[in-house]
């Protein structure tokens, strides 16, 4: 038997529920109590099965409850890891793939909208741009590790890149790349509770608490070169502001 199993106890003797729903019980509160550690690796299905006398369908939808909770990772051909929460630092200008890579976490993005168009009032007000100027438009899901982590919506001006299609998976790498990196981004942050179109592209329940934040990057010269939104998840992300006196 594993350690982890000896810690959780035998699920016949937990309160009522389906087996499933006590097994996801029993893992959560092991990983709140620390008895494993973020980034730690889970005994593969089988060793759970067996040490728990569950099928490995009850495994597997337990599983499926706390990765679906944002408490588990999955990562292909390694198995299944606690996640940990990610420390955004305020200080710092980075992008989501940067921020994934320096943790090492493999970073995906699903796109909702990657195209060109003519900036709308509100853009023109954010980037500073004249009617009818041209502007590209980003909506994506951001992942860690297969986990859902933020959704974004980015403007950025038509002059600063390539082509849509010169964004991957880093806006900031495609804007380096025509020398239009931000050196500087003003950002508002409030809390928020998920819609359910939000809630349904992260796979959370609707109502679940996120952080919203609206960032407007600048290049050297002054000129706006970024206007985005981005909804992270309240469970998945902490947000750290070095504050001094001087």
């Amino acid at each position: 038997m594993t350690e982890l199993a000896a810690q959780i106890g035998p699920l016949d003797g937990q309160a009522r529920g389906s087996l499933y729903e006590r097994l996801a019980r029993g893992l959560r509160d092991a990983i709140e109590r620390g008895v494993v550690k973020p980034a730690e690796a889970l005994p593969a299905e089988r060793d759970l099965a067996t040490d728990f006398a569950v099928s490995r369908i009850t495994v597997r939808k337990a599983l499926d409850t706390l990765v679906a909770e944002g408490l588990l990772i999955r990562r292909h051909g390694a198995g299944t890891f606690v996640a940990g929460r990610v420390e955004k630092q305020f200080a710092k200008l980075s992008s989501f793939t940067e921020d994934m890579a320096a943790r090492g976490r493999t970073v995906r993005t699903e796109w909702l909208l990657r195209g060109e168009g003519t900036v709308t009032p509100d853009e023109s007000l954010m980037l500073g741009l004249s009617p009818g100027a041209a502007v590209y438009r980003f909506r994506r899901i951001r992942f860690a590790d297969d986990l859902p982590m933020a959704i974004e919506h980015s403007a950025i001006p038509g002059f600063a890149l390539a082509g849509a299609g010169s964004v991957g998976e880093s806006l900031y790498a495609a804007l380096e790349a025509t020398d239009n990196r931000p050196v500087r981004a003003l950002q508002r942050l409030r809390a928020v509770l998920f819609t359910t179109d939000q809630a349904k592209l992260l796979g959370i329940e609707k109502g679940a608490p996120g952080l919203y934040i609206e960032r407007r990057g600048f290049l050297e010269d002054g000129r706006a070169i970024e206007a985005t939104q981005s909804w992270y998840r309240g469970d998945a992300y902490d947000f750290v502001a070095e504050l001094s006196t001087r």
